[in-house]
């Protein structure tokens, strides 16, 4: 039994084919994609296509993630008349803008489960984006035992996450927990796209997390041609987090989401001011 895990694409396409490429000379039995195919990167509508497609084409299991879940969202705002204004508008550019690239697929967005669960002889082997809370509620590498247990349901042989975009694997109790890394924008400081391959030997389930090279330099430049002149000044922070591999809005909103919704300050302004503070801080 092999079986490949992979999630947060965010609209990165050449590194998502790279990942395709080298999962089908892998030729796995299953392949999950663990939702975030969209948004924070420059390419949402033809990755989304593509990962429906491999569905279709390929039998991959698609789950949505919080990024689909925020397109979702909004679109429910718009239709009940709500959509947000001023500040708050403008920090929901990017979001803005999948949500217009990515339209007319909405339902196909929301009828994408949250989770996965497969029946092996070797046990259950169980993907979520995050953790069985929510999909927000992430995994970590410097999480204690005690706390990944309370994120995972230990029934599982296998335990699959994502979401914080740092893979890692851990044995917890019976469960080995994988978090797979992100496809298209990770935030360990390694640029190359990441996923996990899972198999089965003598001594039970292992997990490998794979890195590969893409074409950056496209991705890079669909970002700046793409995102950065239509998603609004975030777009600018999710740039510098493409190139860097580090997370950067993590940081970003706690500090000037508030004043940027209050018209303290201009959202243009205040991303001028974060990206200054970051650069002197590297």
């Amino acid at each position: 039994m092999k079986i490949a895990v992979l999630a947060d694409i965010h609209a990165n396409l050449a590194a998502f084919q790279a990942v395709i490429d080298d999962i089908e000379r892998w030729n796995p039995d299953i392949v999950i994609i663990a939702g975030d195919i969209i948004n924070r990167g420059p390419q949402p509508r033809a990755c989304l296509e593509l990962a429906l497609r491999m569905r279709a084409e390929r039998g991959w299991h698609v789950l949505r993630g919080n990024h689909e879940g925020y397109i979702l969202s909004y679109e429910r705002d718009v239709a009940t008349g709500c959509p947000p204004k001023g500040g708050k508008q403008a920090l929901l550019g990017p979001i803005i803008w999948t949500h217009q690239a990515v339209a007319d697929m909405l339902p196909q967005i929301e009828a994408l489960p949250t989770n996965q669960v497969v029946t092996t002889r070797d046990g259950l082997v169980m993907a979520y984006h995050a953790s069985i809370h929510h999909d927000r509620d992430g995994l970590l590498p410097g999480h204690t035992q005690l706390e990944l247990h309370a994120k995972i349901d230990p029934r599982a042989a296998v335990f699959c996450t994502a979401h914080t975009h740092m893979p890692f694997v851990r044995r917890v109790g019976e469960t080995l927990v994988v978090n797979v890394g992100s496809v298209g924008l990770p935030f360990d400081g390694d640029w190359r796209a990441a996923y996990a391959r899972l198999m089965v030997c003598h001594t039970g389930w292992q997990a490998q997390i794979v890195r590969l090279p893409y074409d950056r330099a496209a991705t890079l430049r669909a970002a700046r041609d793409l995102m950065v002149p239509n998603a609004g000044p975030i777009a600018h922070i999710m740039l510098r987090e493409l190139e860097t591999a580090r997370s950067l809005l993590f940081d970003f909103v706690p500090v000037y989401n508030e004043p940027v919704i209050a018209g303290v300050i201009g959202l243009e302004e205040a991303v001028k001011r974060f990206l200054s503070a970051v650069e002197r801080a590297a």
